[in-house]
């Protein structure tokens, strides 16, 4: 799964990695970002902009938003069936930017927190999934991040992870229009291993409410 991410290059960074996209303002580099939150999302719907949906996908039919906390990952083994997904693989993805994201390994009763990233640092894109969501009173747009299998660099610590997509497959996730589930599906795969890094970091990310560079402190050995 992936419950907790981080998105902490300045905005020039970001800028250089996704020149293609118009961040507008209200970015802020953030260290644990967590579900329930607004993110940073590329929706197809919205060539070359960015918005901030809430992390944990809402689907039109939900009579409650708080069944968001239970969608806020889409396994990419069945995101073409699922009732809750399967409409938005076929009409509403989105990339979500991130430079890292957190798993727990369980070593007997303790947890260690690991961040895993690049082995170069920089930015990358997860396939995610939006909705709209409207009642009388709000209209709330939401997301979902797709899993996978683990690679060798991820199994270790956690058996699944998030789909990291390639660059070149970039087009084709934010055509509208594409609408081939075999195809878009074999999109849905583990990231190179070779190209990923994984490390122990402070418990200080166990608290979403912990913000800052001190949160991916790496564990002493």
């Amino acid at each position: 799964m992936c419950g907790r991410f981080a998105l902490t290059m300045e905005l020039s960074e970001l800028q250089a990695a996704f020149p293609w996209i118009d961040f507008g303002s209200g970015y802020t580099p953030r260290y644990n970002i967590a579900p329930s939150q607004d993110i940073l999302t590329f929706p197809n719907t919205m060539p070359g902009k960015a918005g901030w949906f809430r992390w944990g996908l809402i689907p039109p039919w939900a009579k409650d938003v708080k069944i968001g906390y239970q969608l806020i990952n889409a396994r990419g083994e069945t995101v073409a069936e699922k009732p809750s997904f399967r409409n938005a693989f076929r009409n509403r993805r989105c990339l979500i930017p991130a430079d890292g994201f957190y798993e727990w390994k369980k070593e007997g009763a303790t947890k260690t927190p690991y961040c895993i990233r690049m082995t170069s640092a920089r930015p990358f894109a997860f396939a995610g999934l939006w909705e709209q969501w409207g009642s009388d009173s709000e209209t709330l747009f939401s997301c979902t991040i797709i899993t996978t299998d683990a690679n060798t660099v991820v199994n270790p610590i956690h058996h699944r992870m998030p789909v990291i997509l390639s660059p070149s497959d970039y087009e084709a996730w934010l055509d509208p229009e594409f609408q081939d589930d075999k195809t878009l599906t074999r999109l849905l795969t583990p990231f190179q291993a070779e190209k990923m890094t994984a490390f122990p970091i402070s418990k200080q990310i166990n608290n979403p409410r912990n913000e800052g560079p001190g949160t991916v402190v790496p564990a002493p050995e």
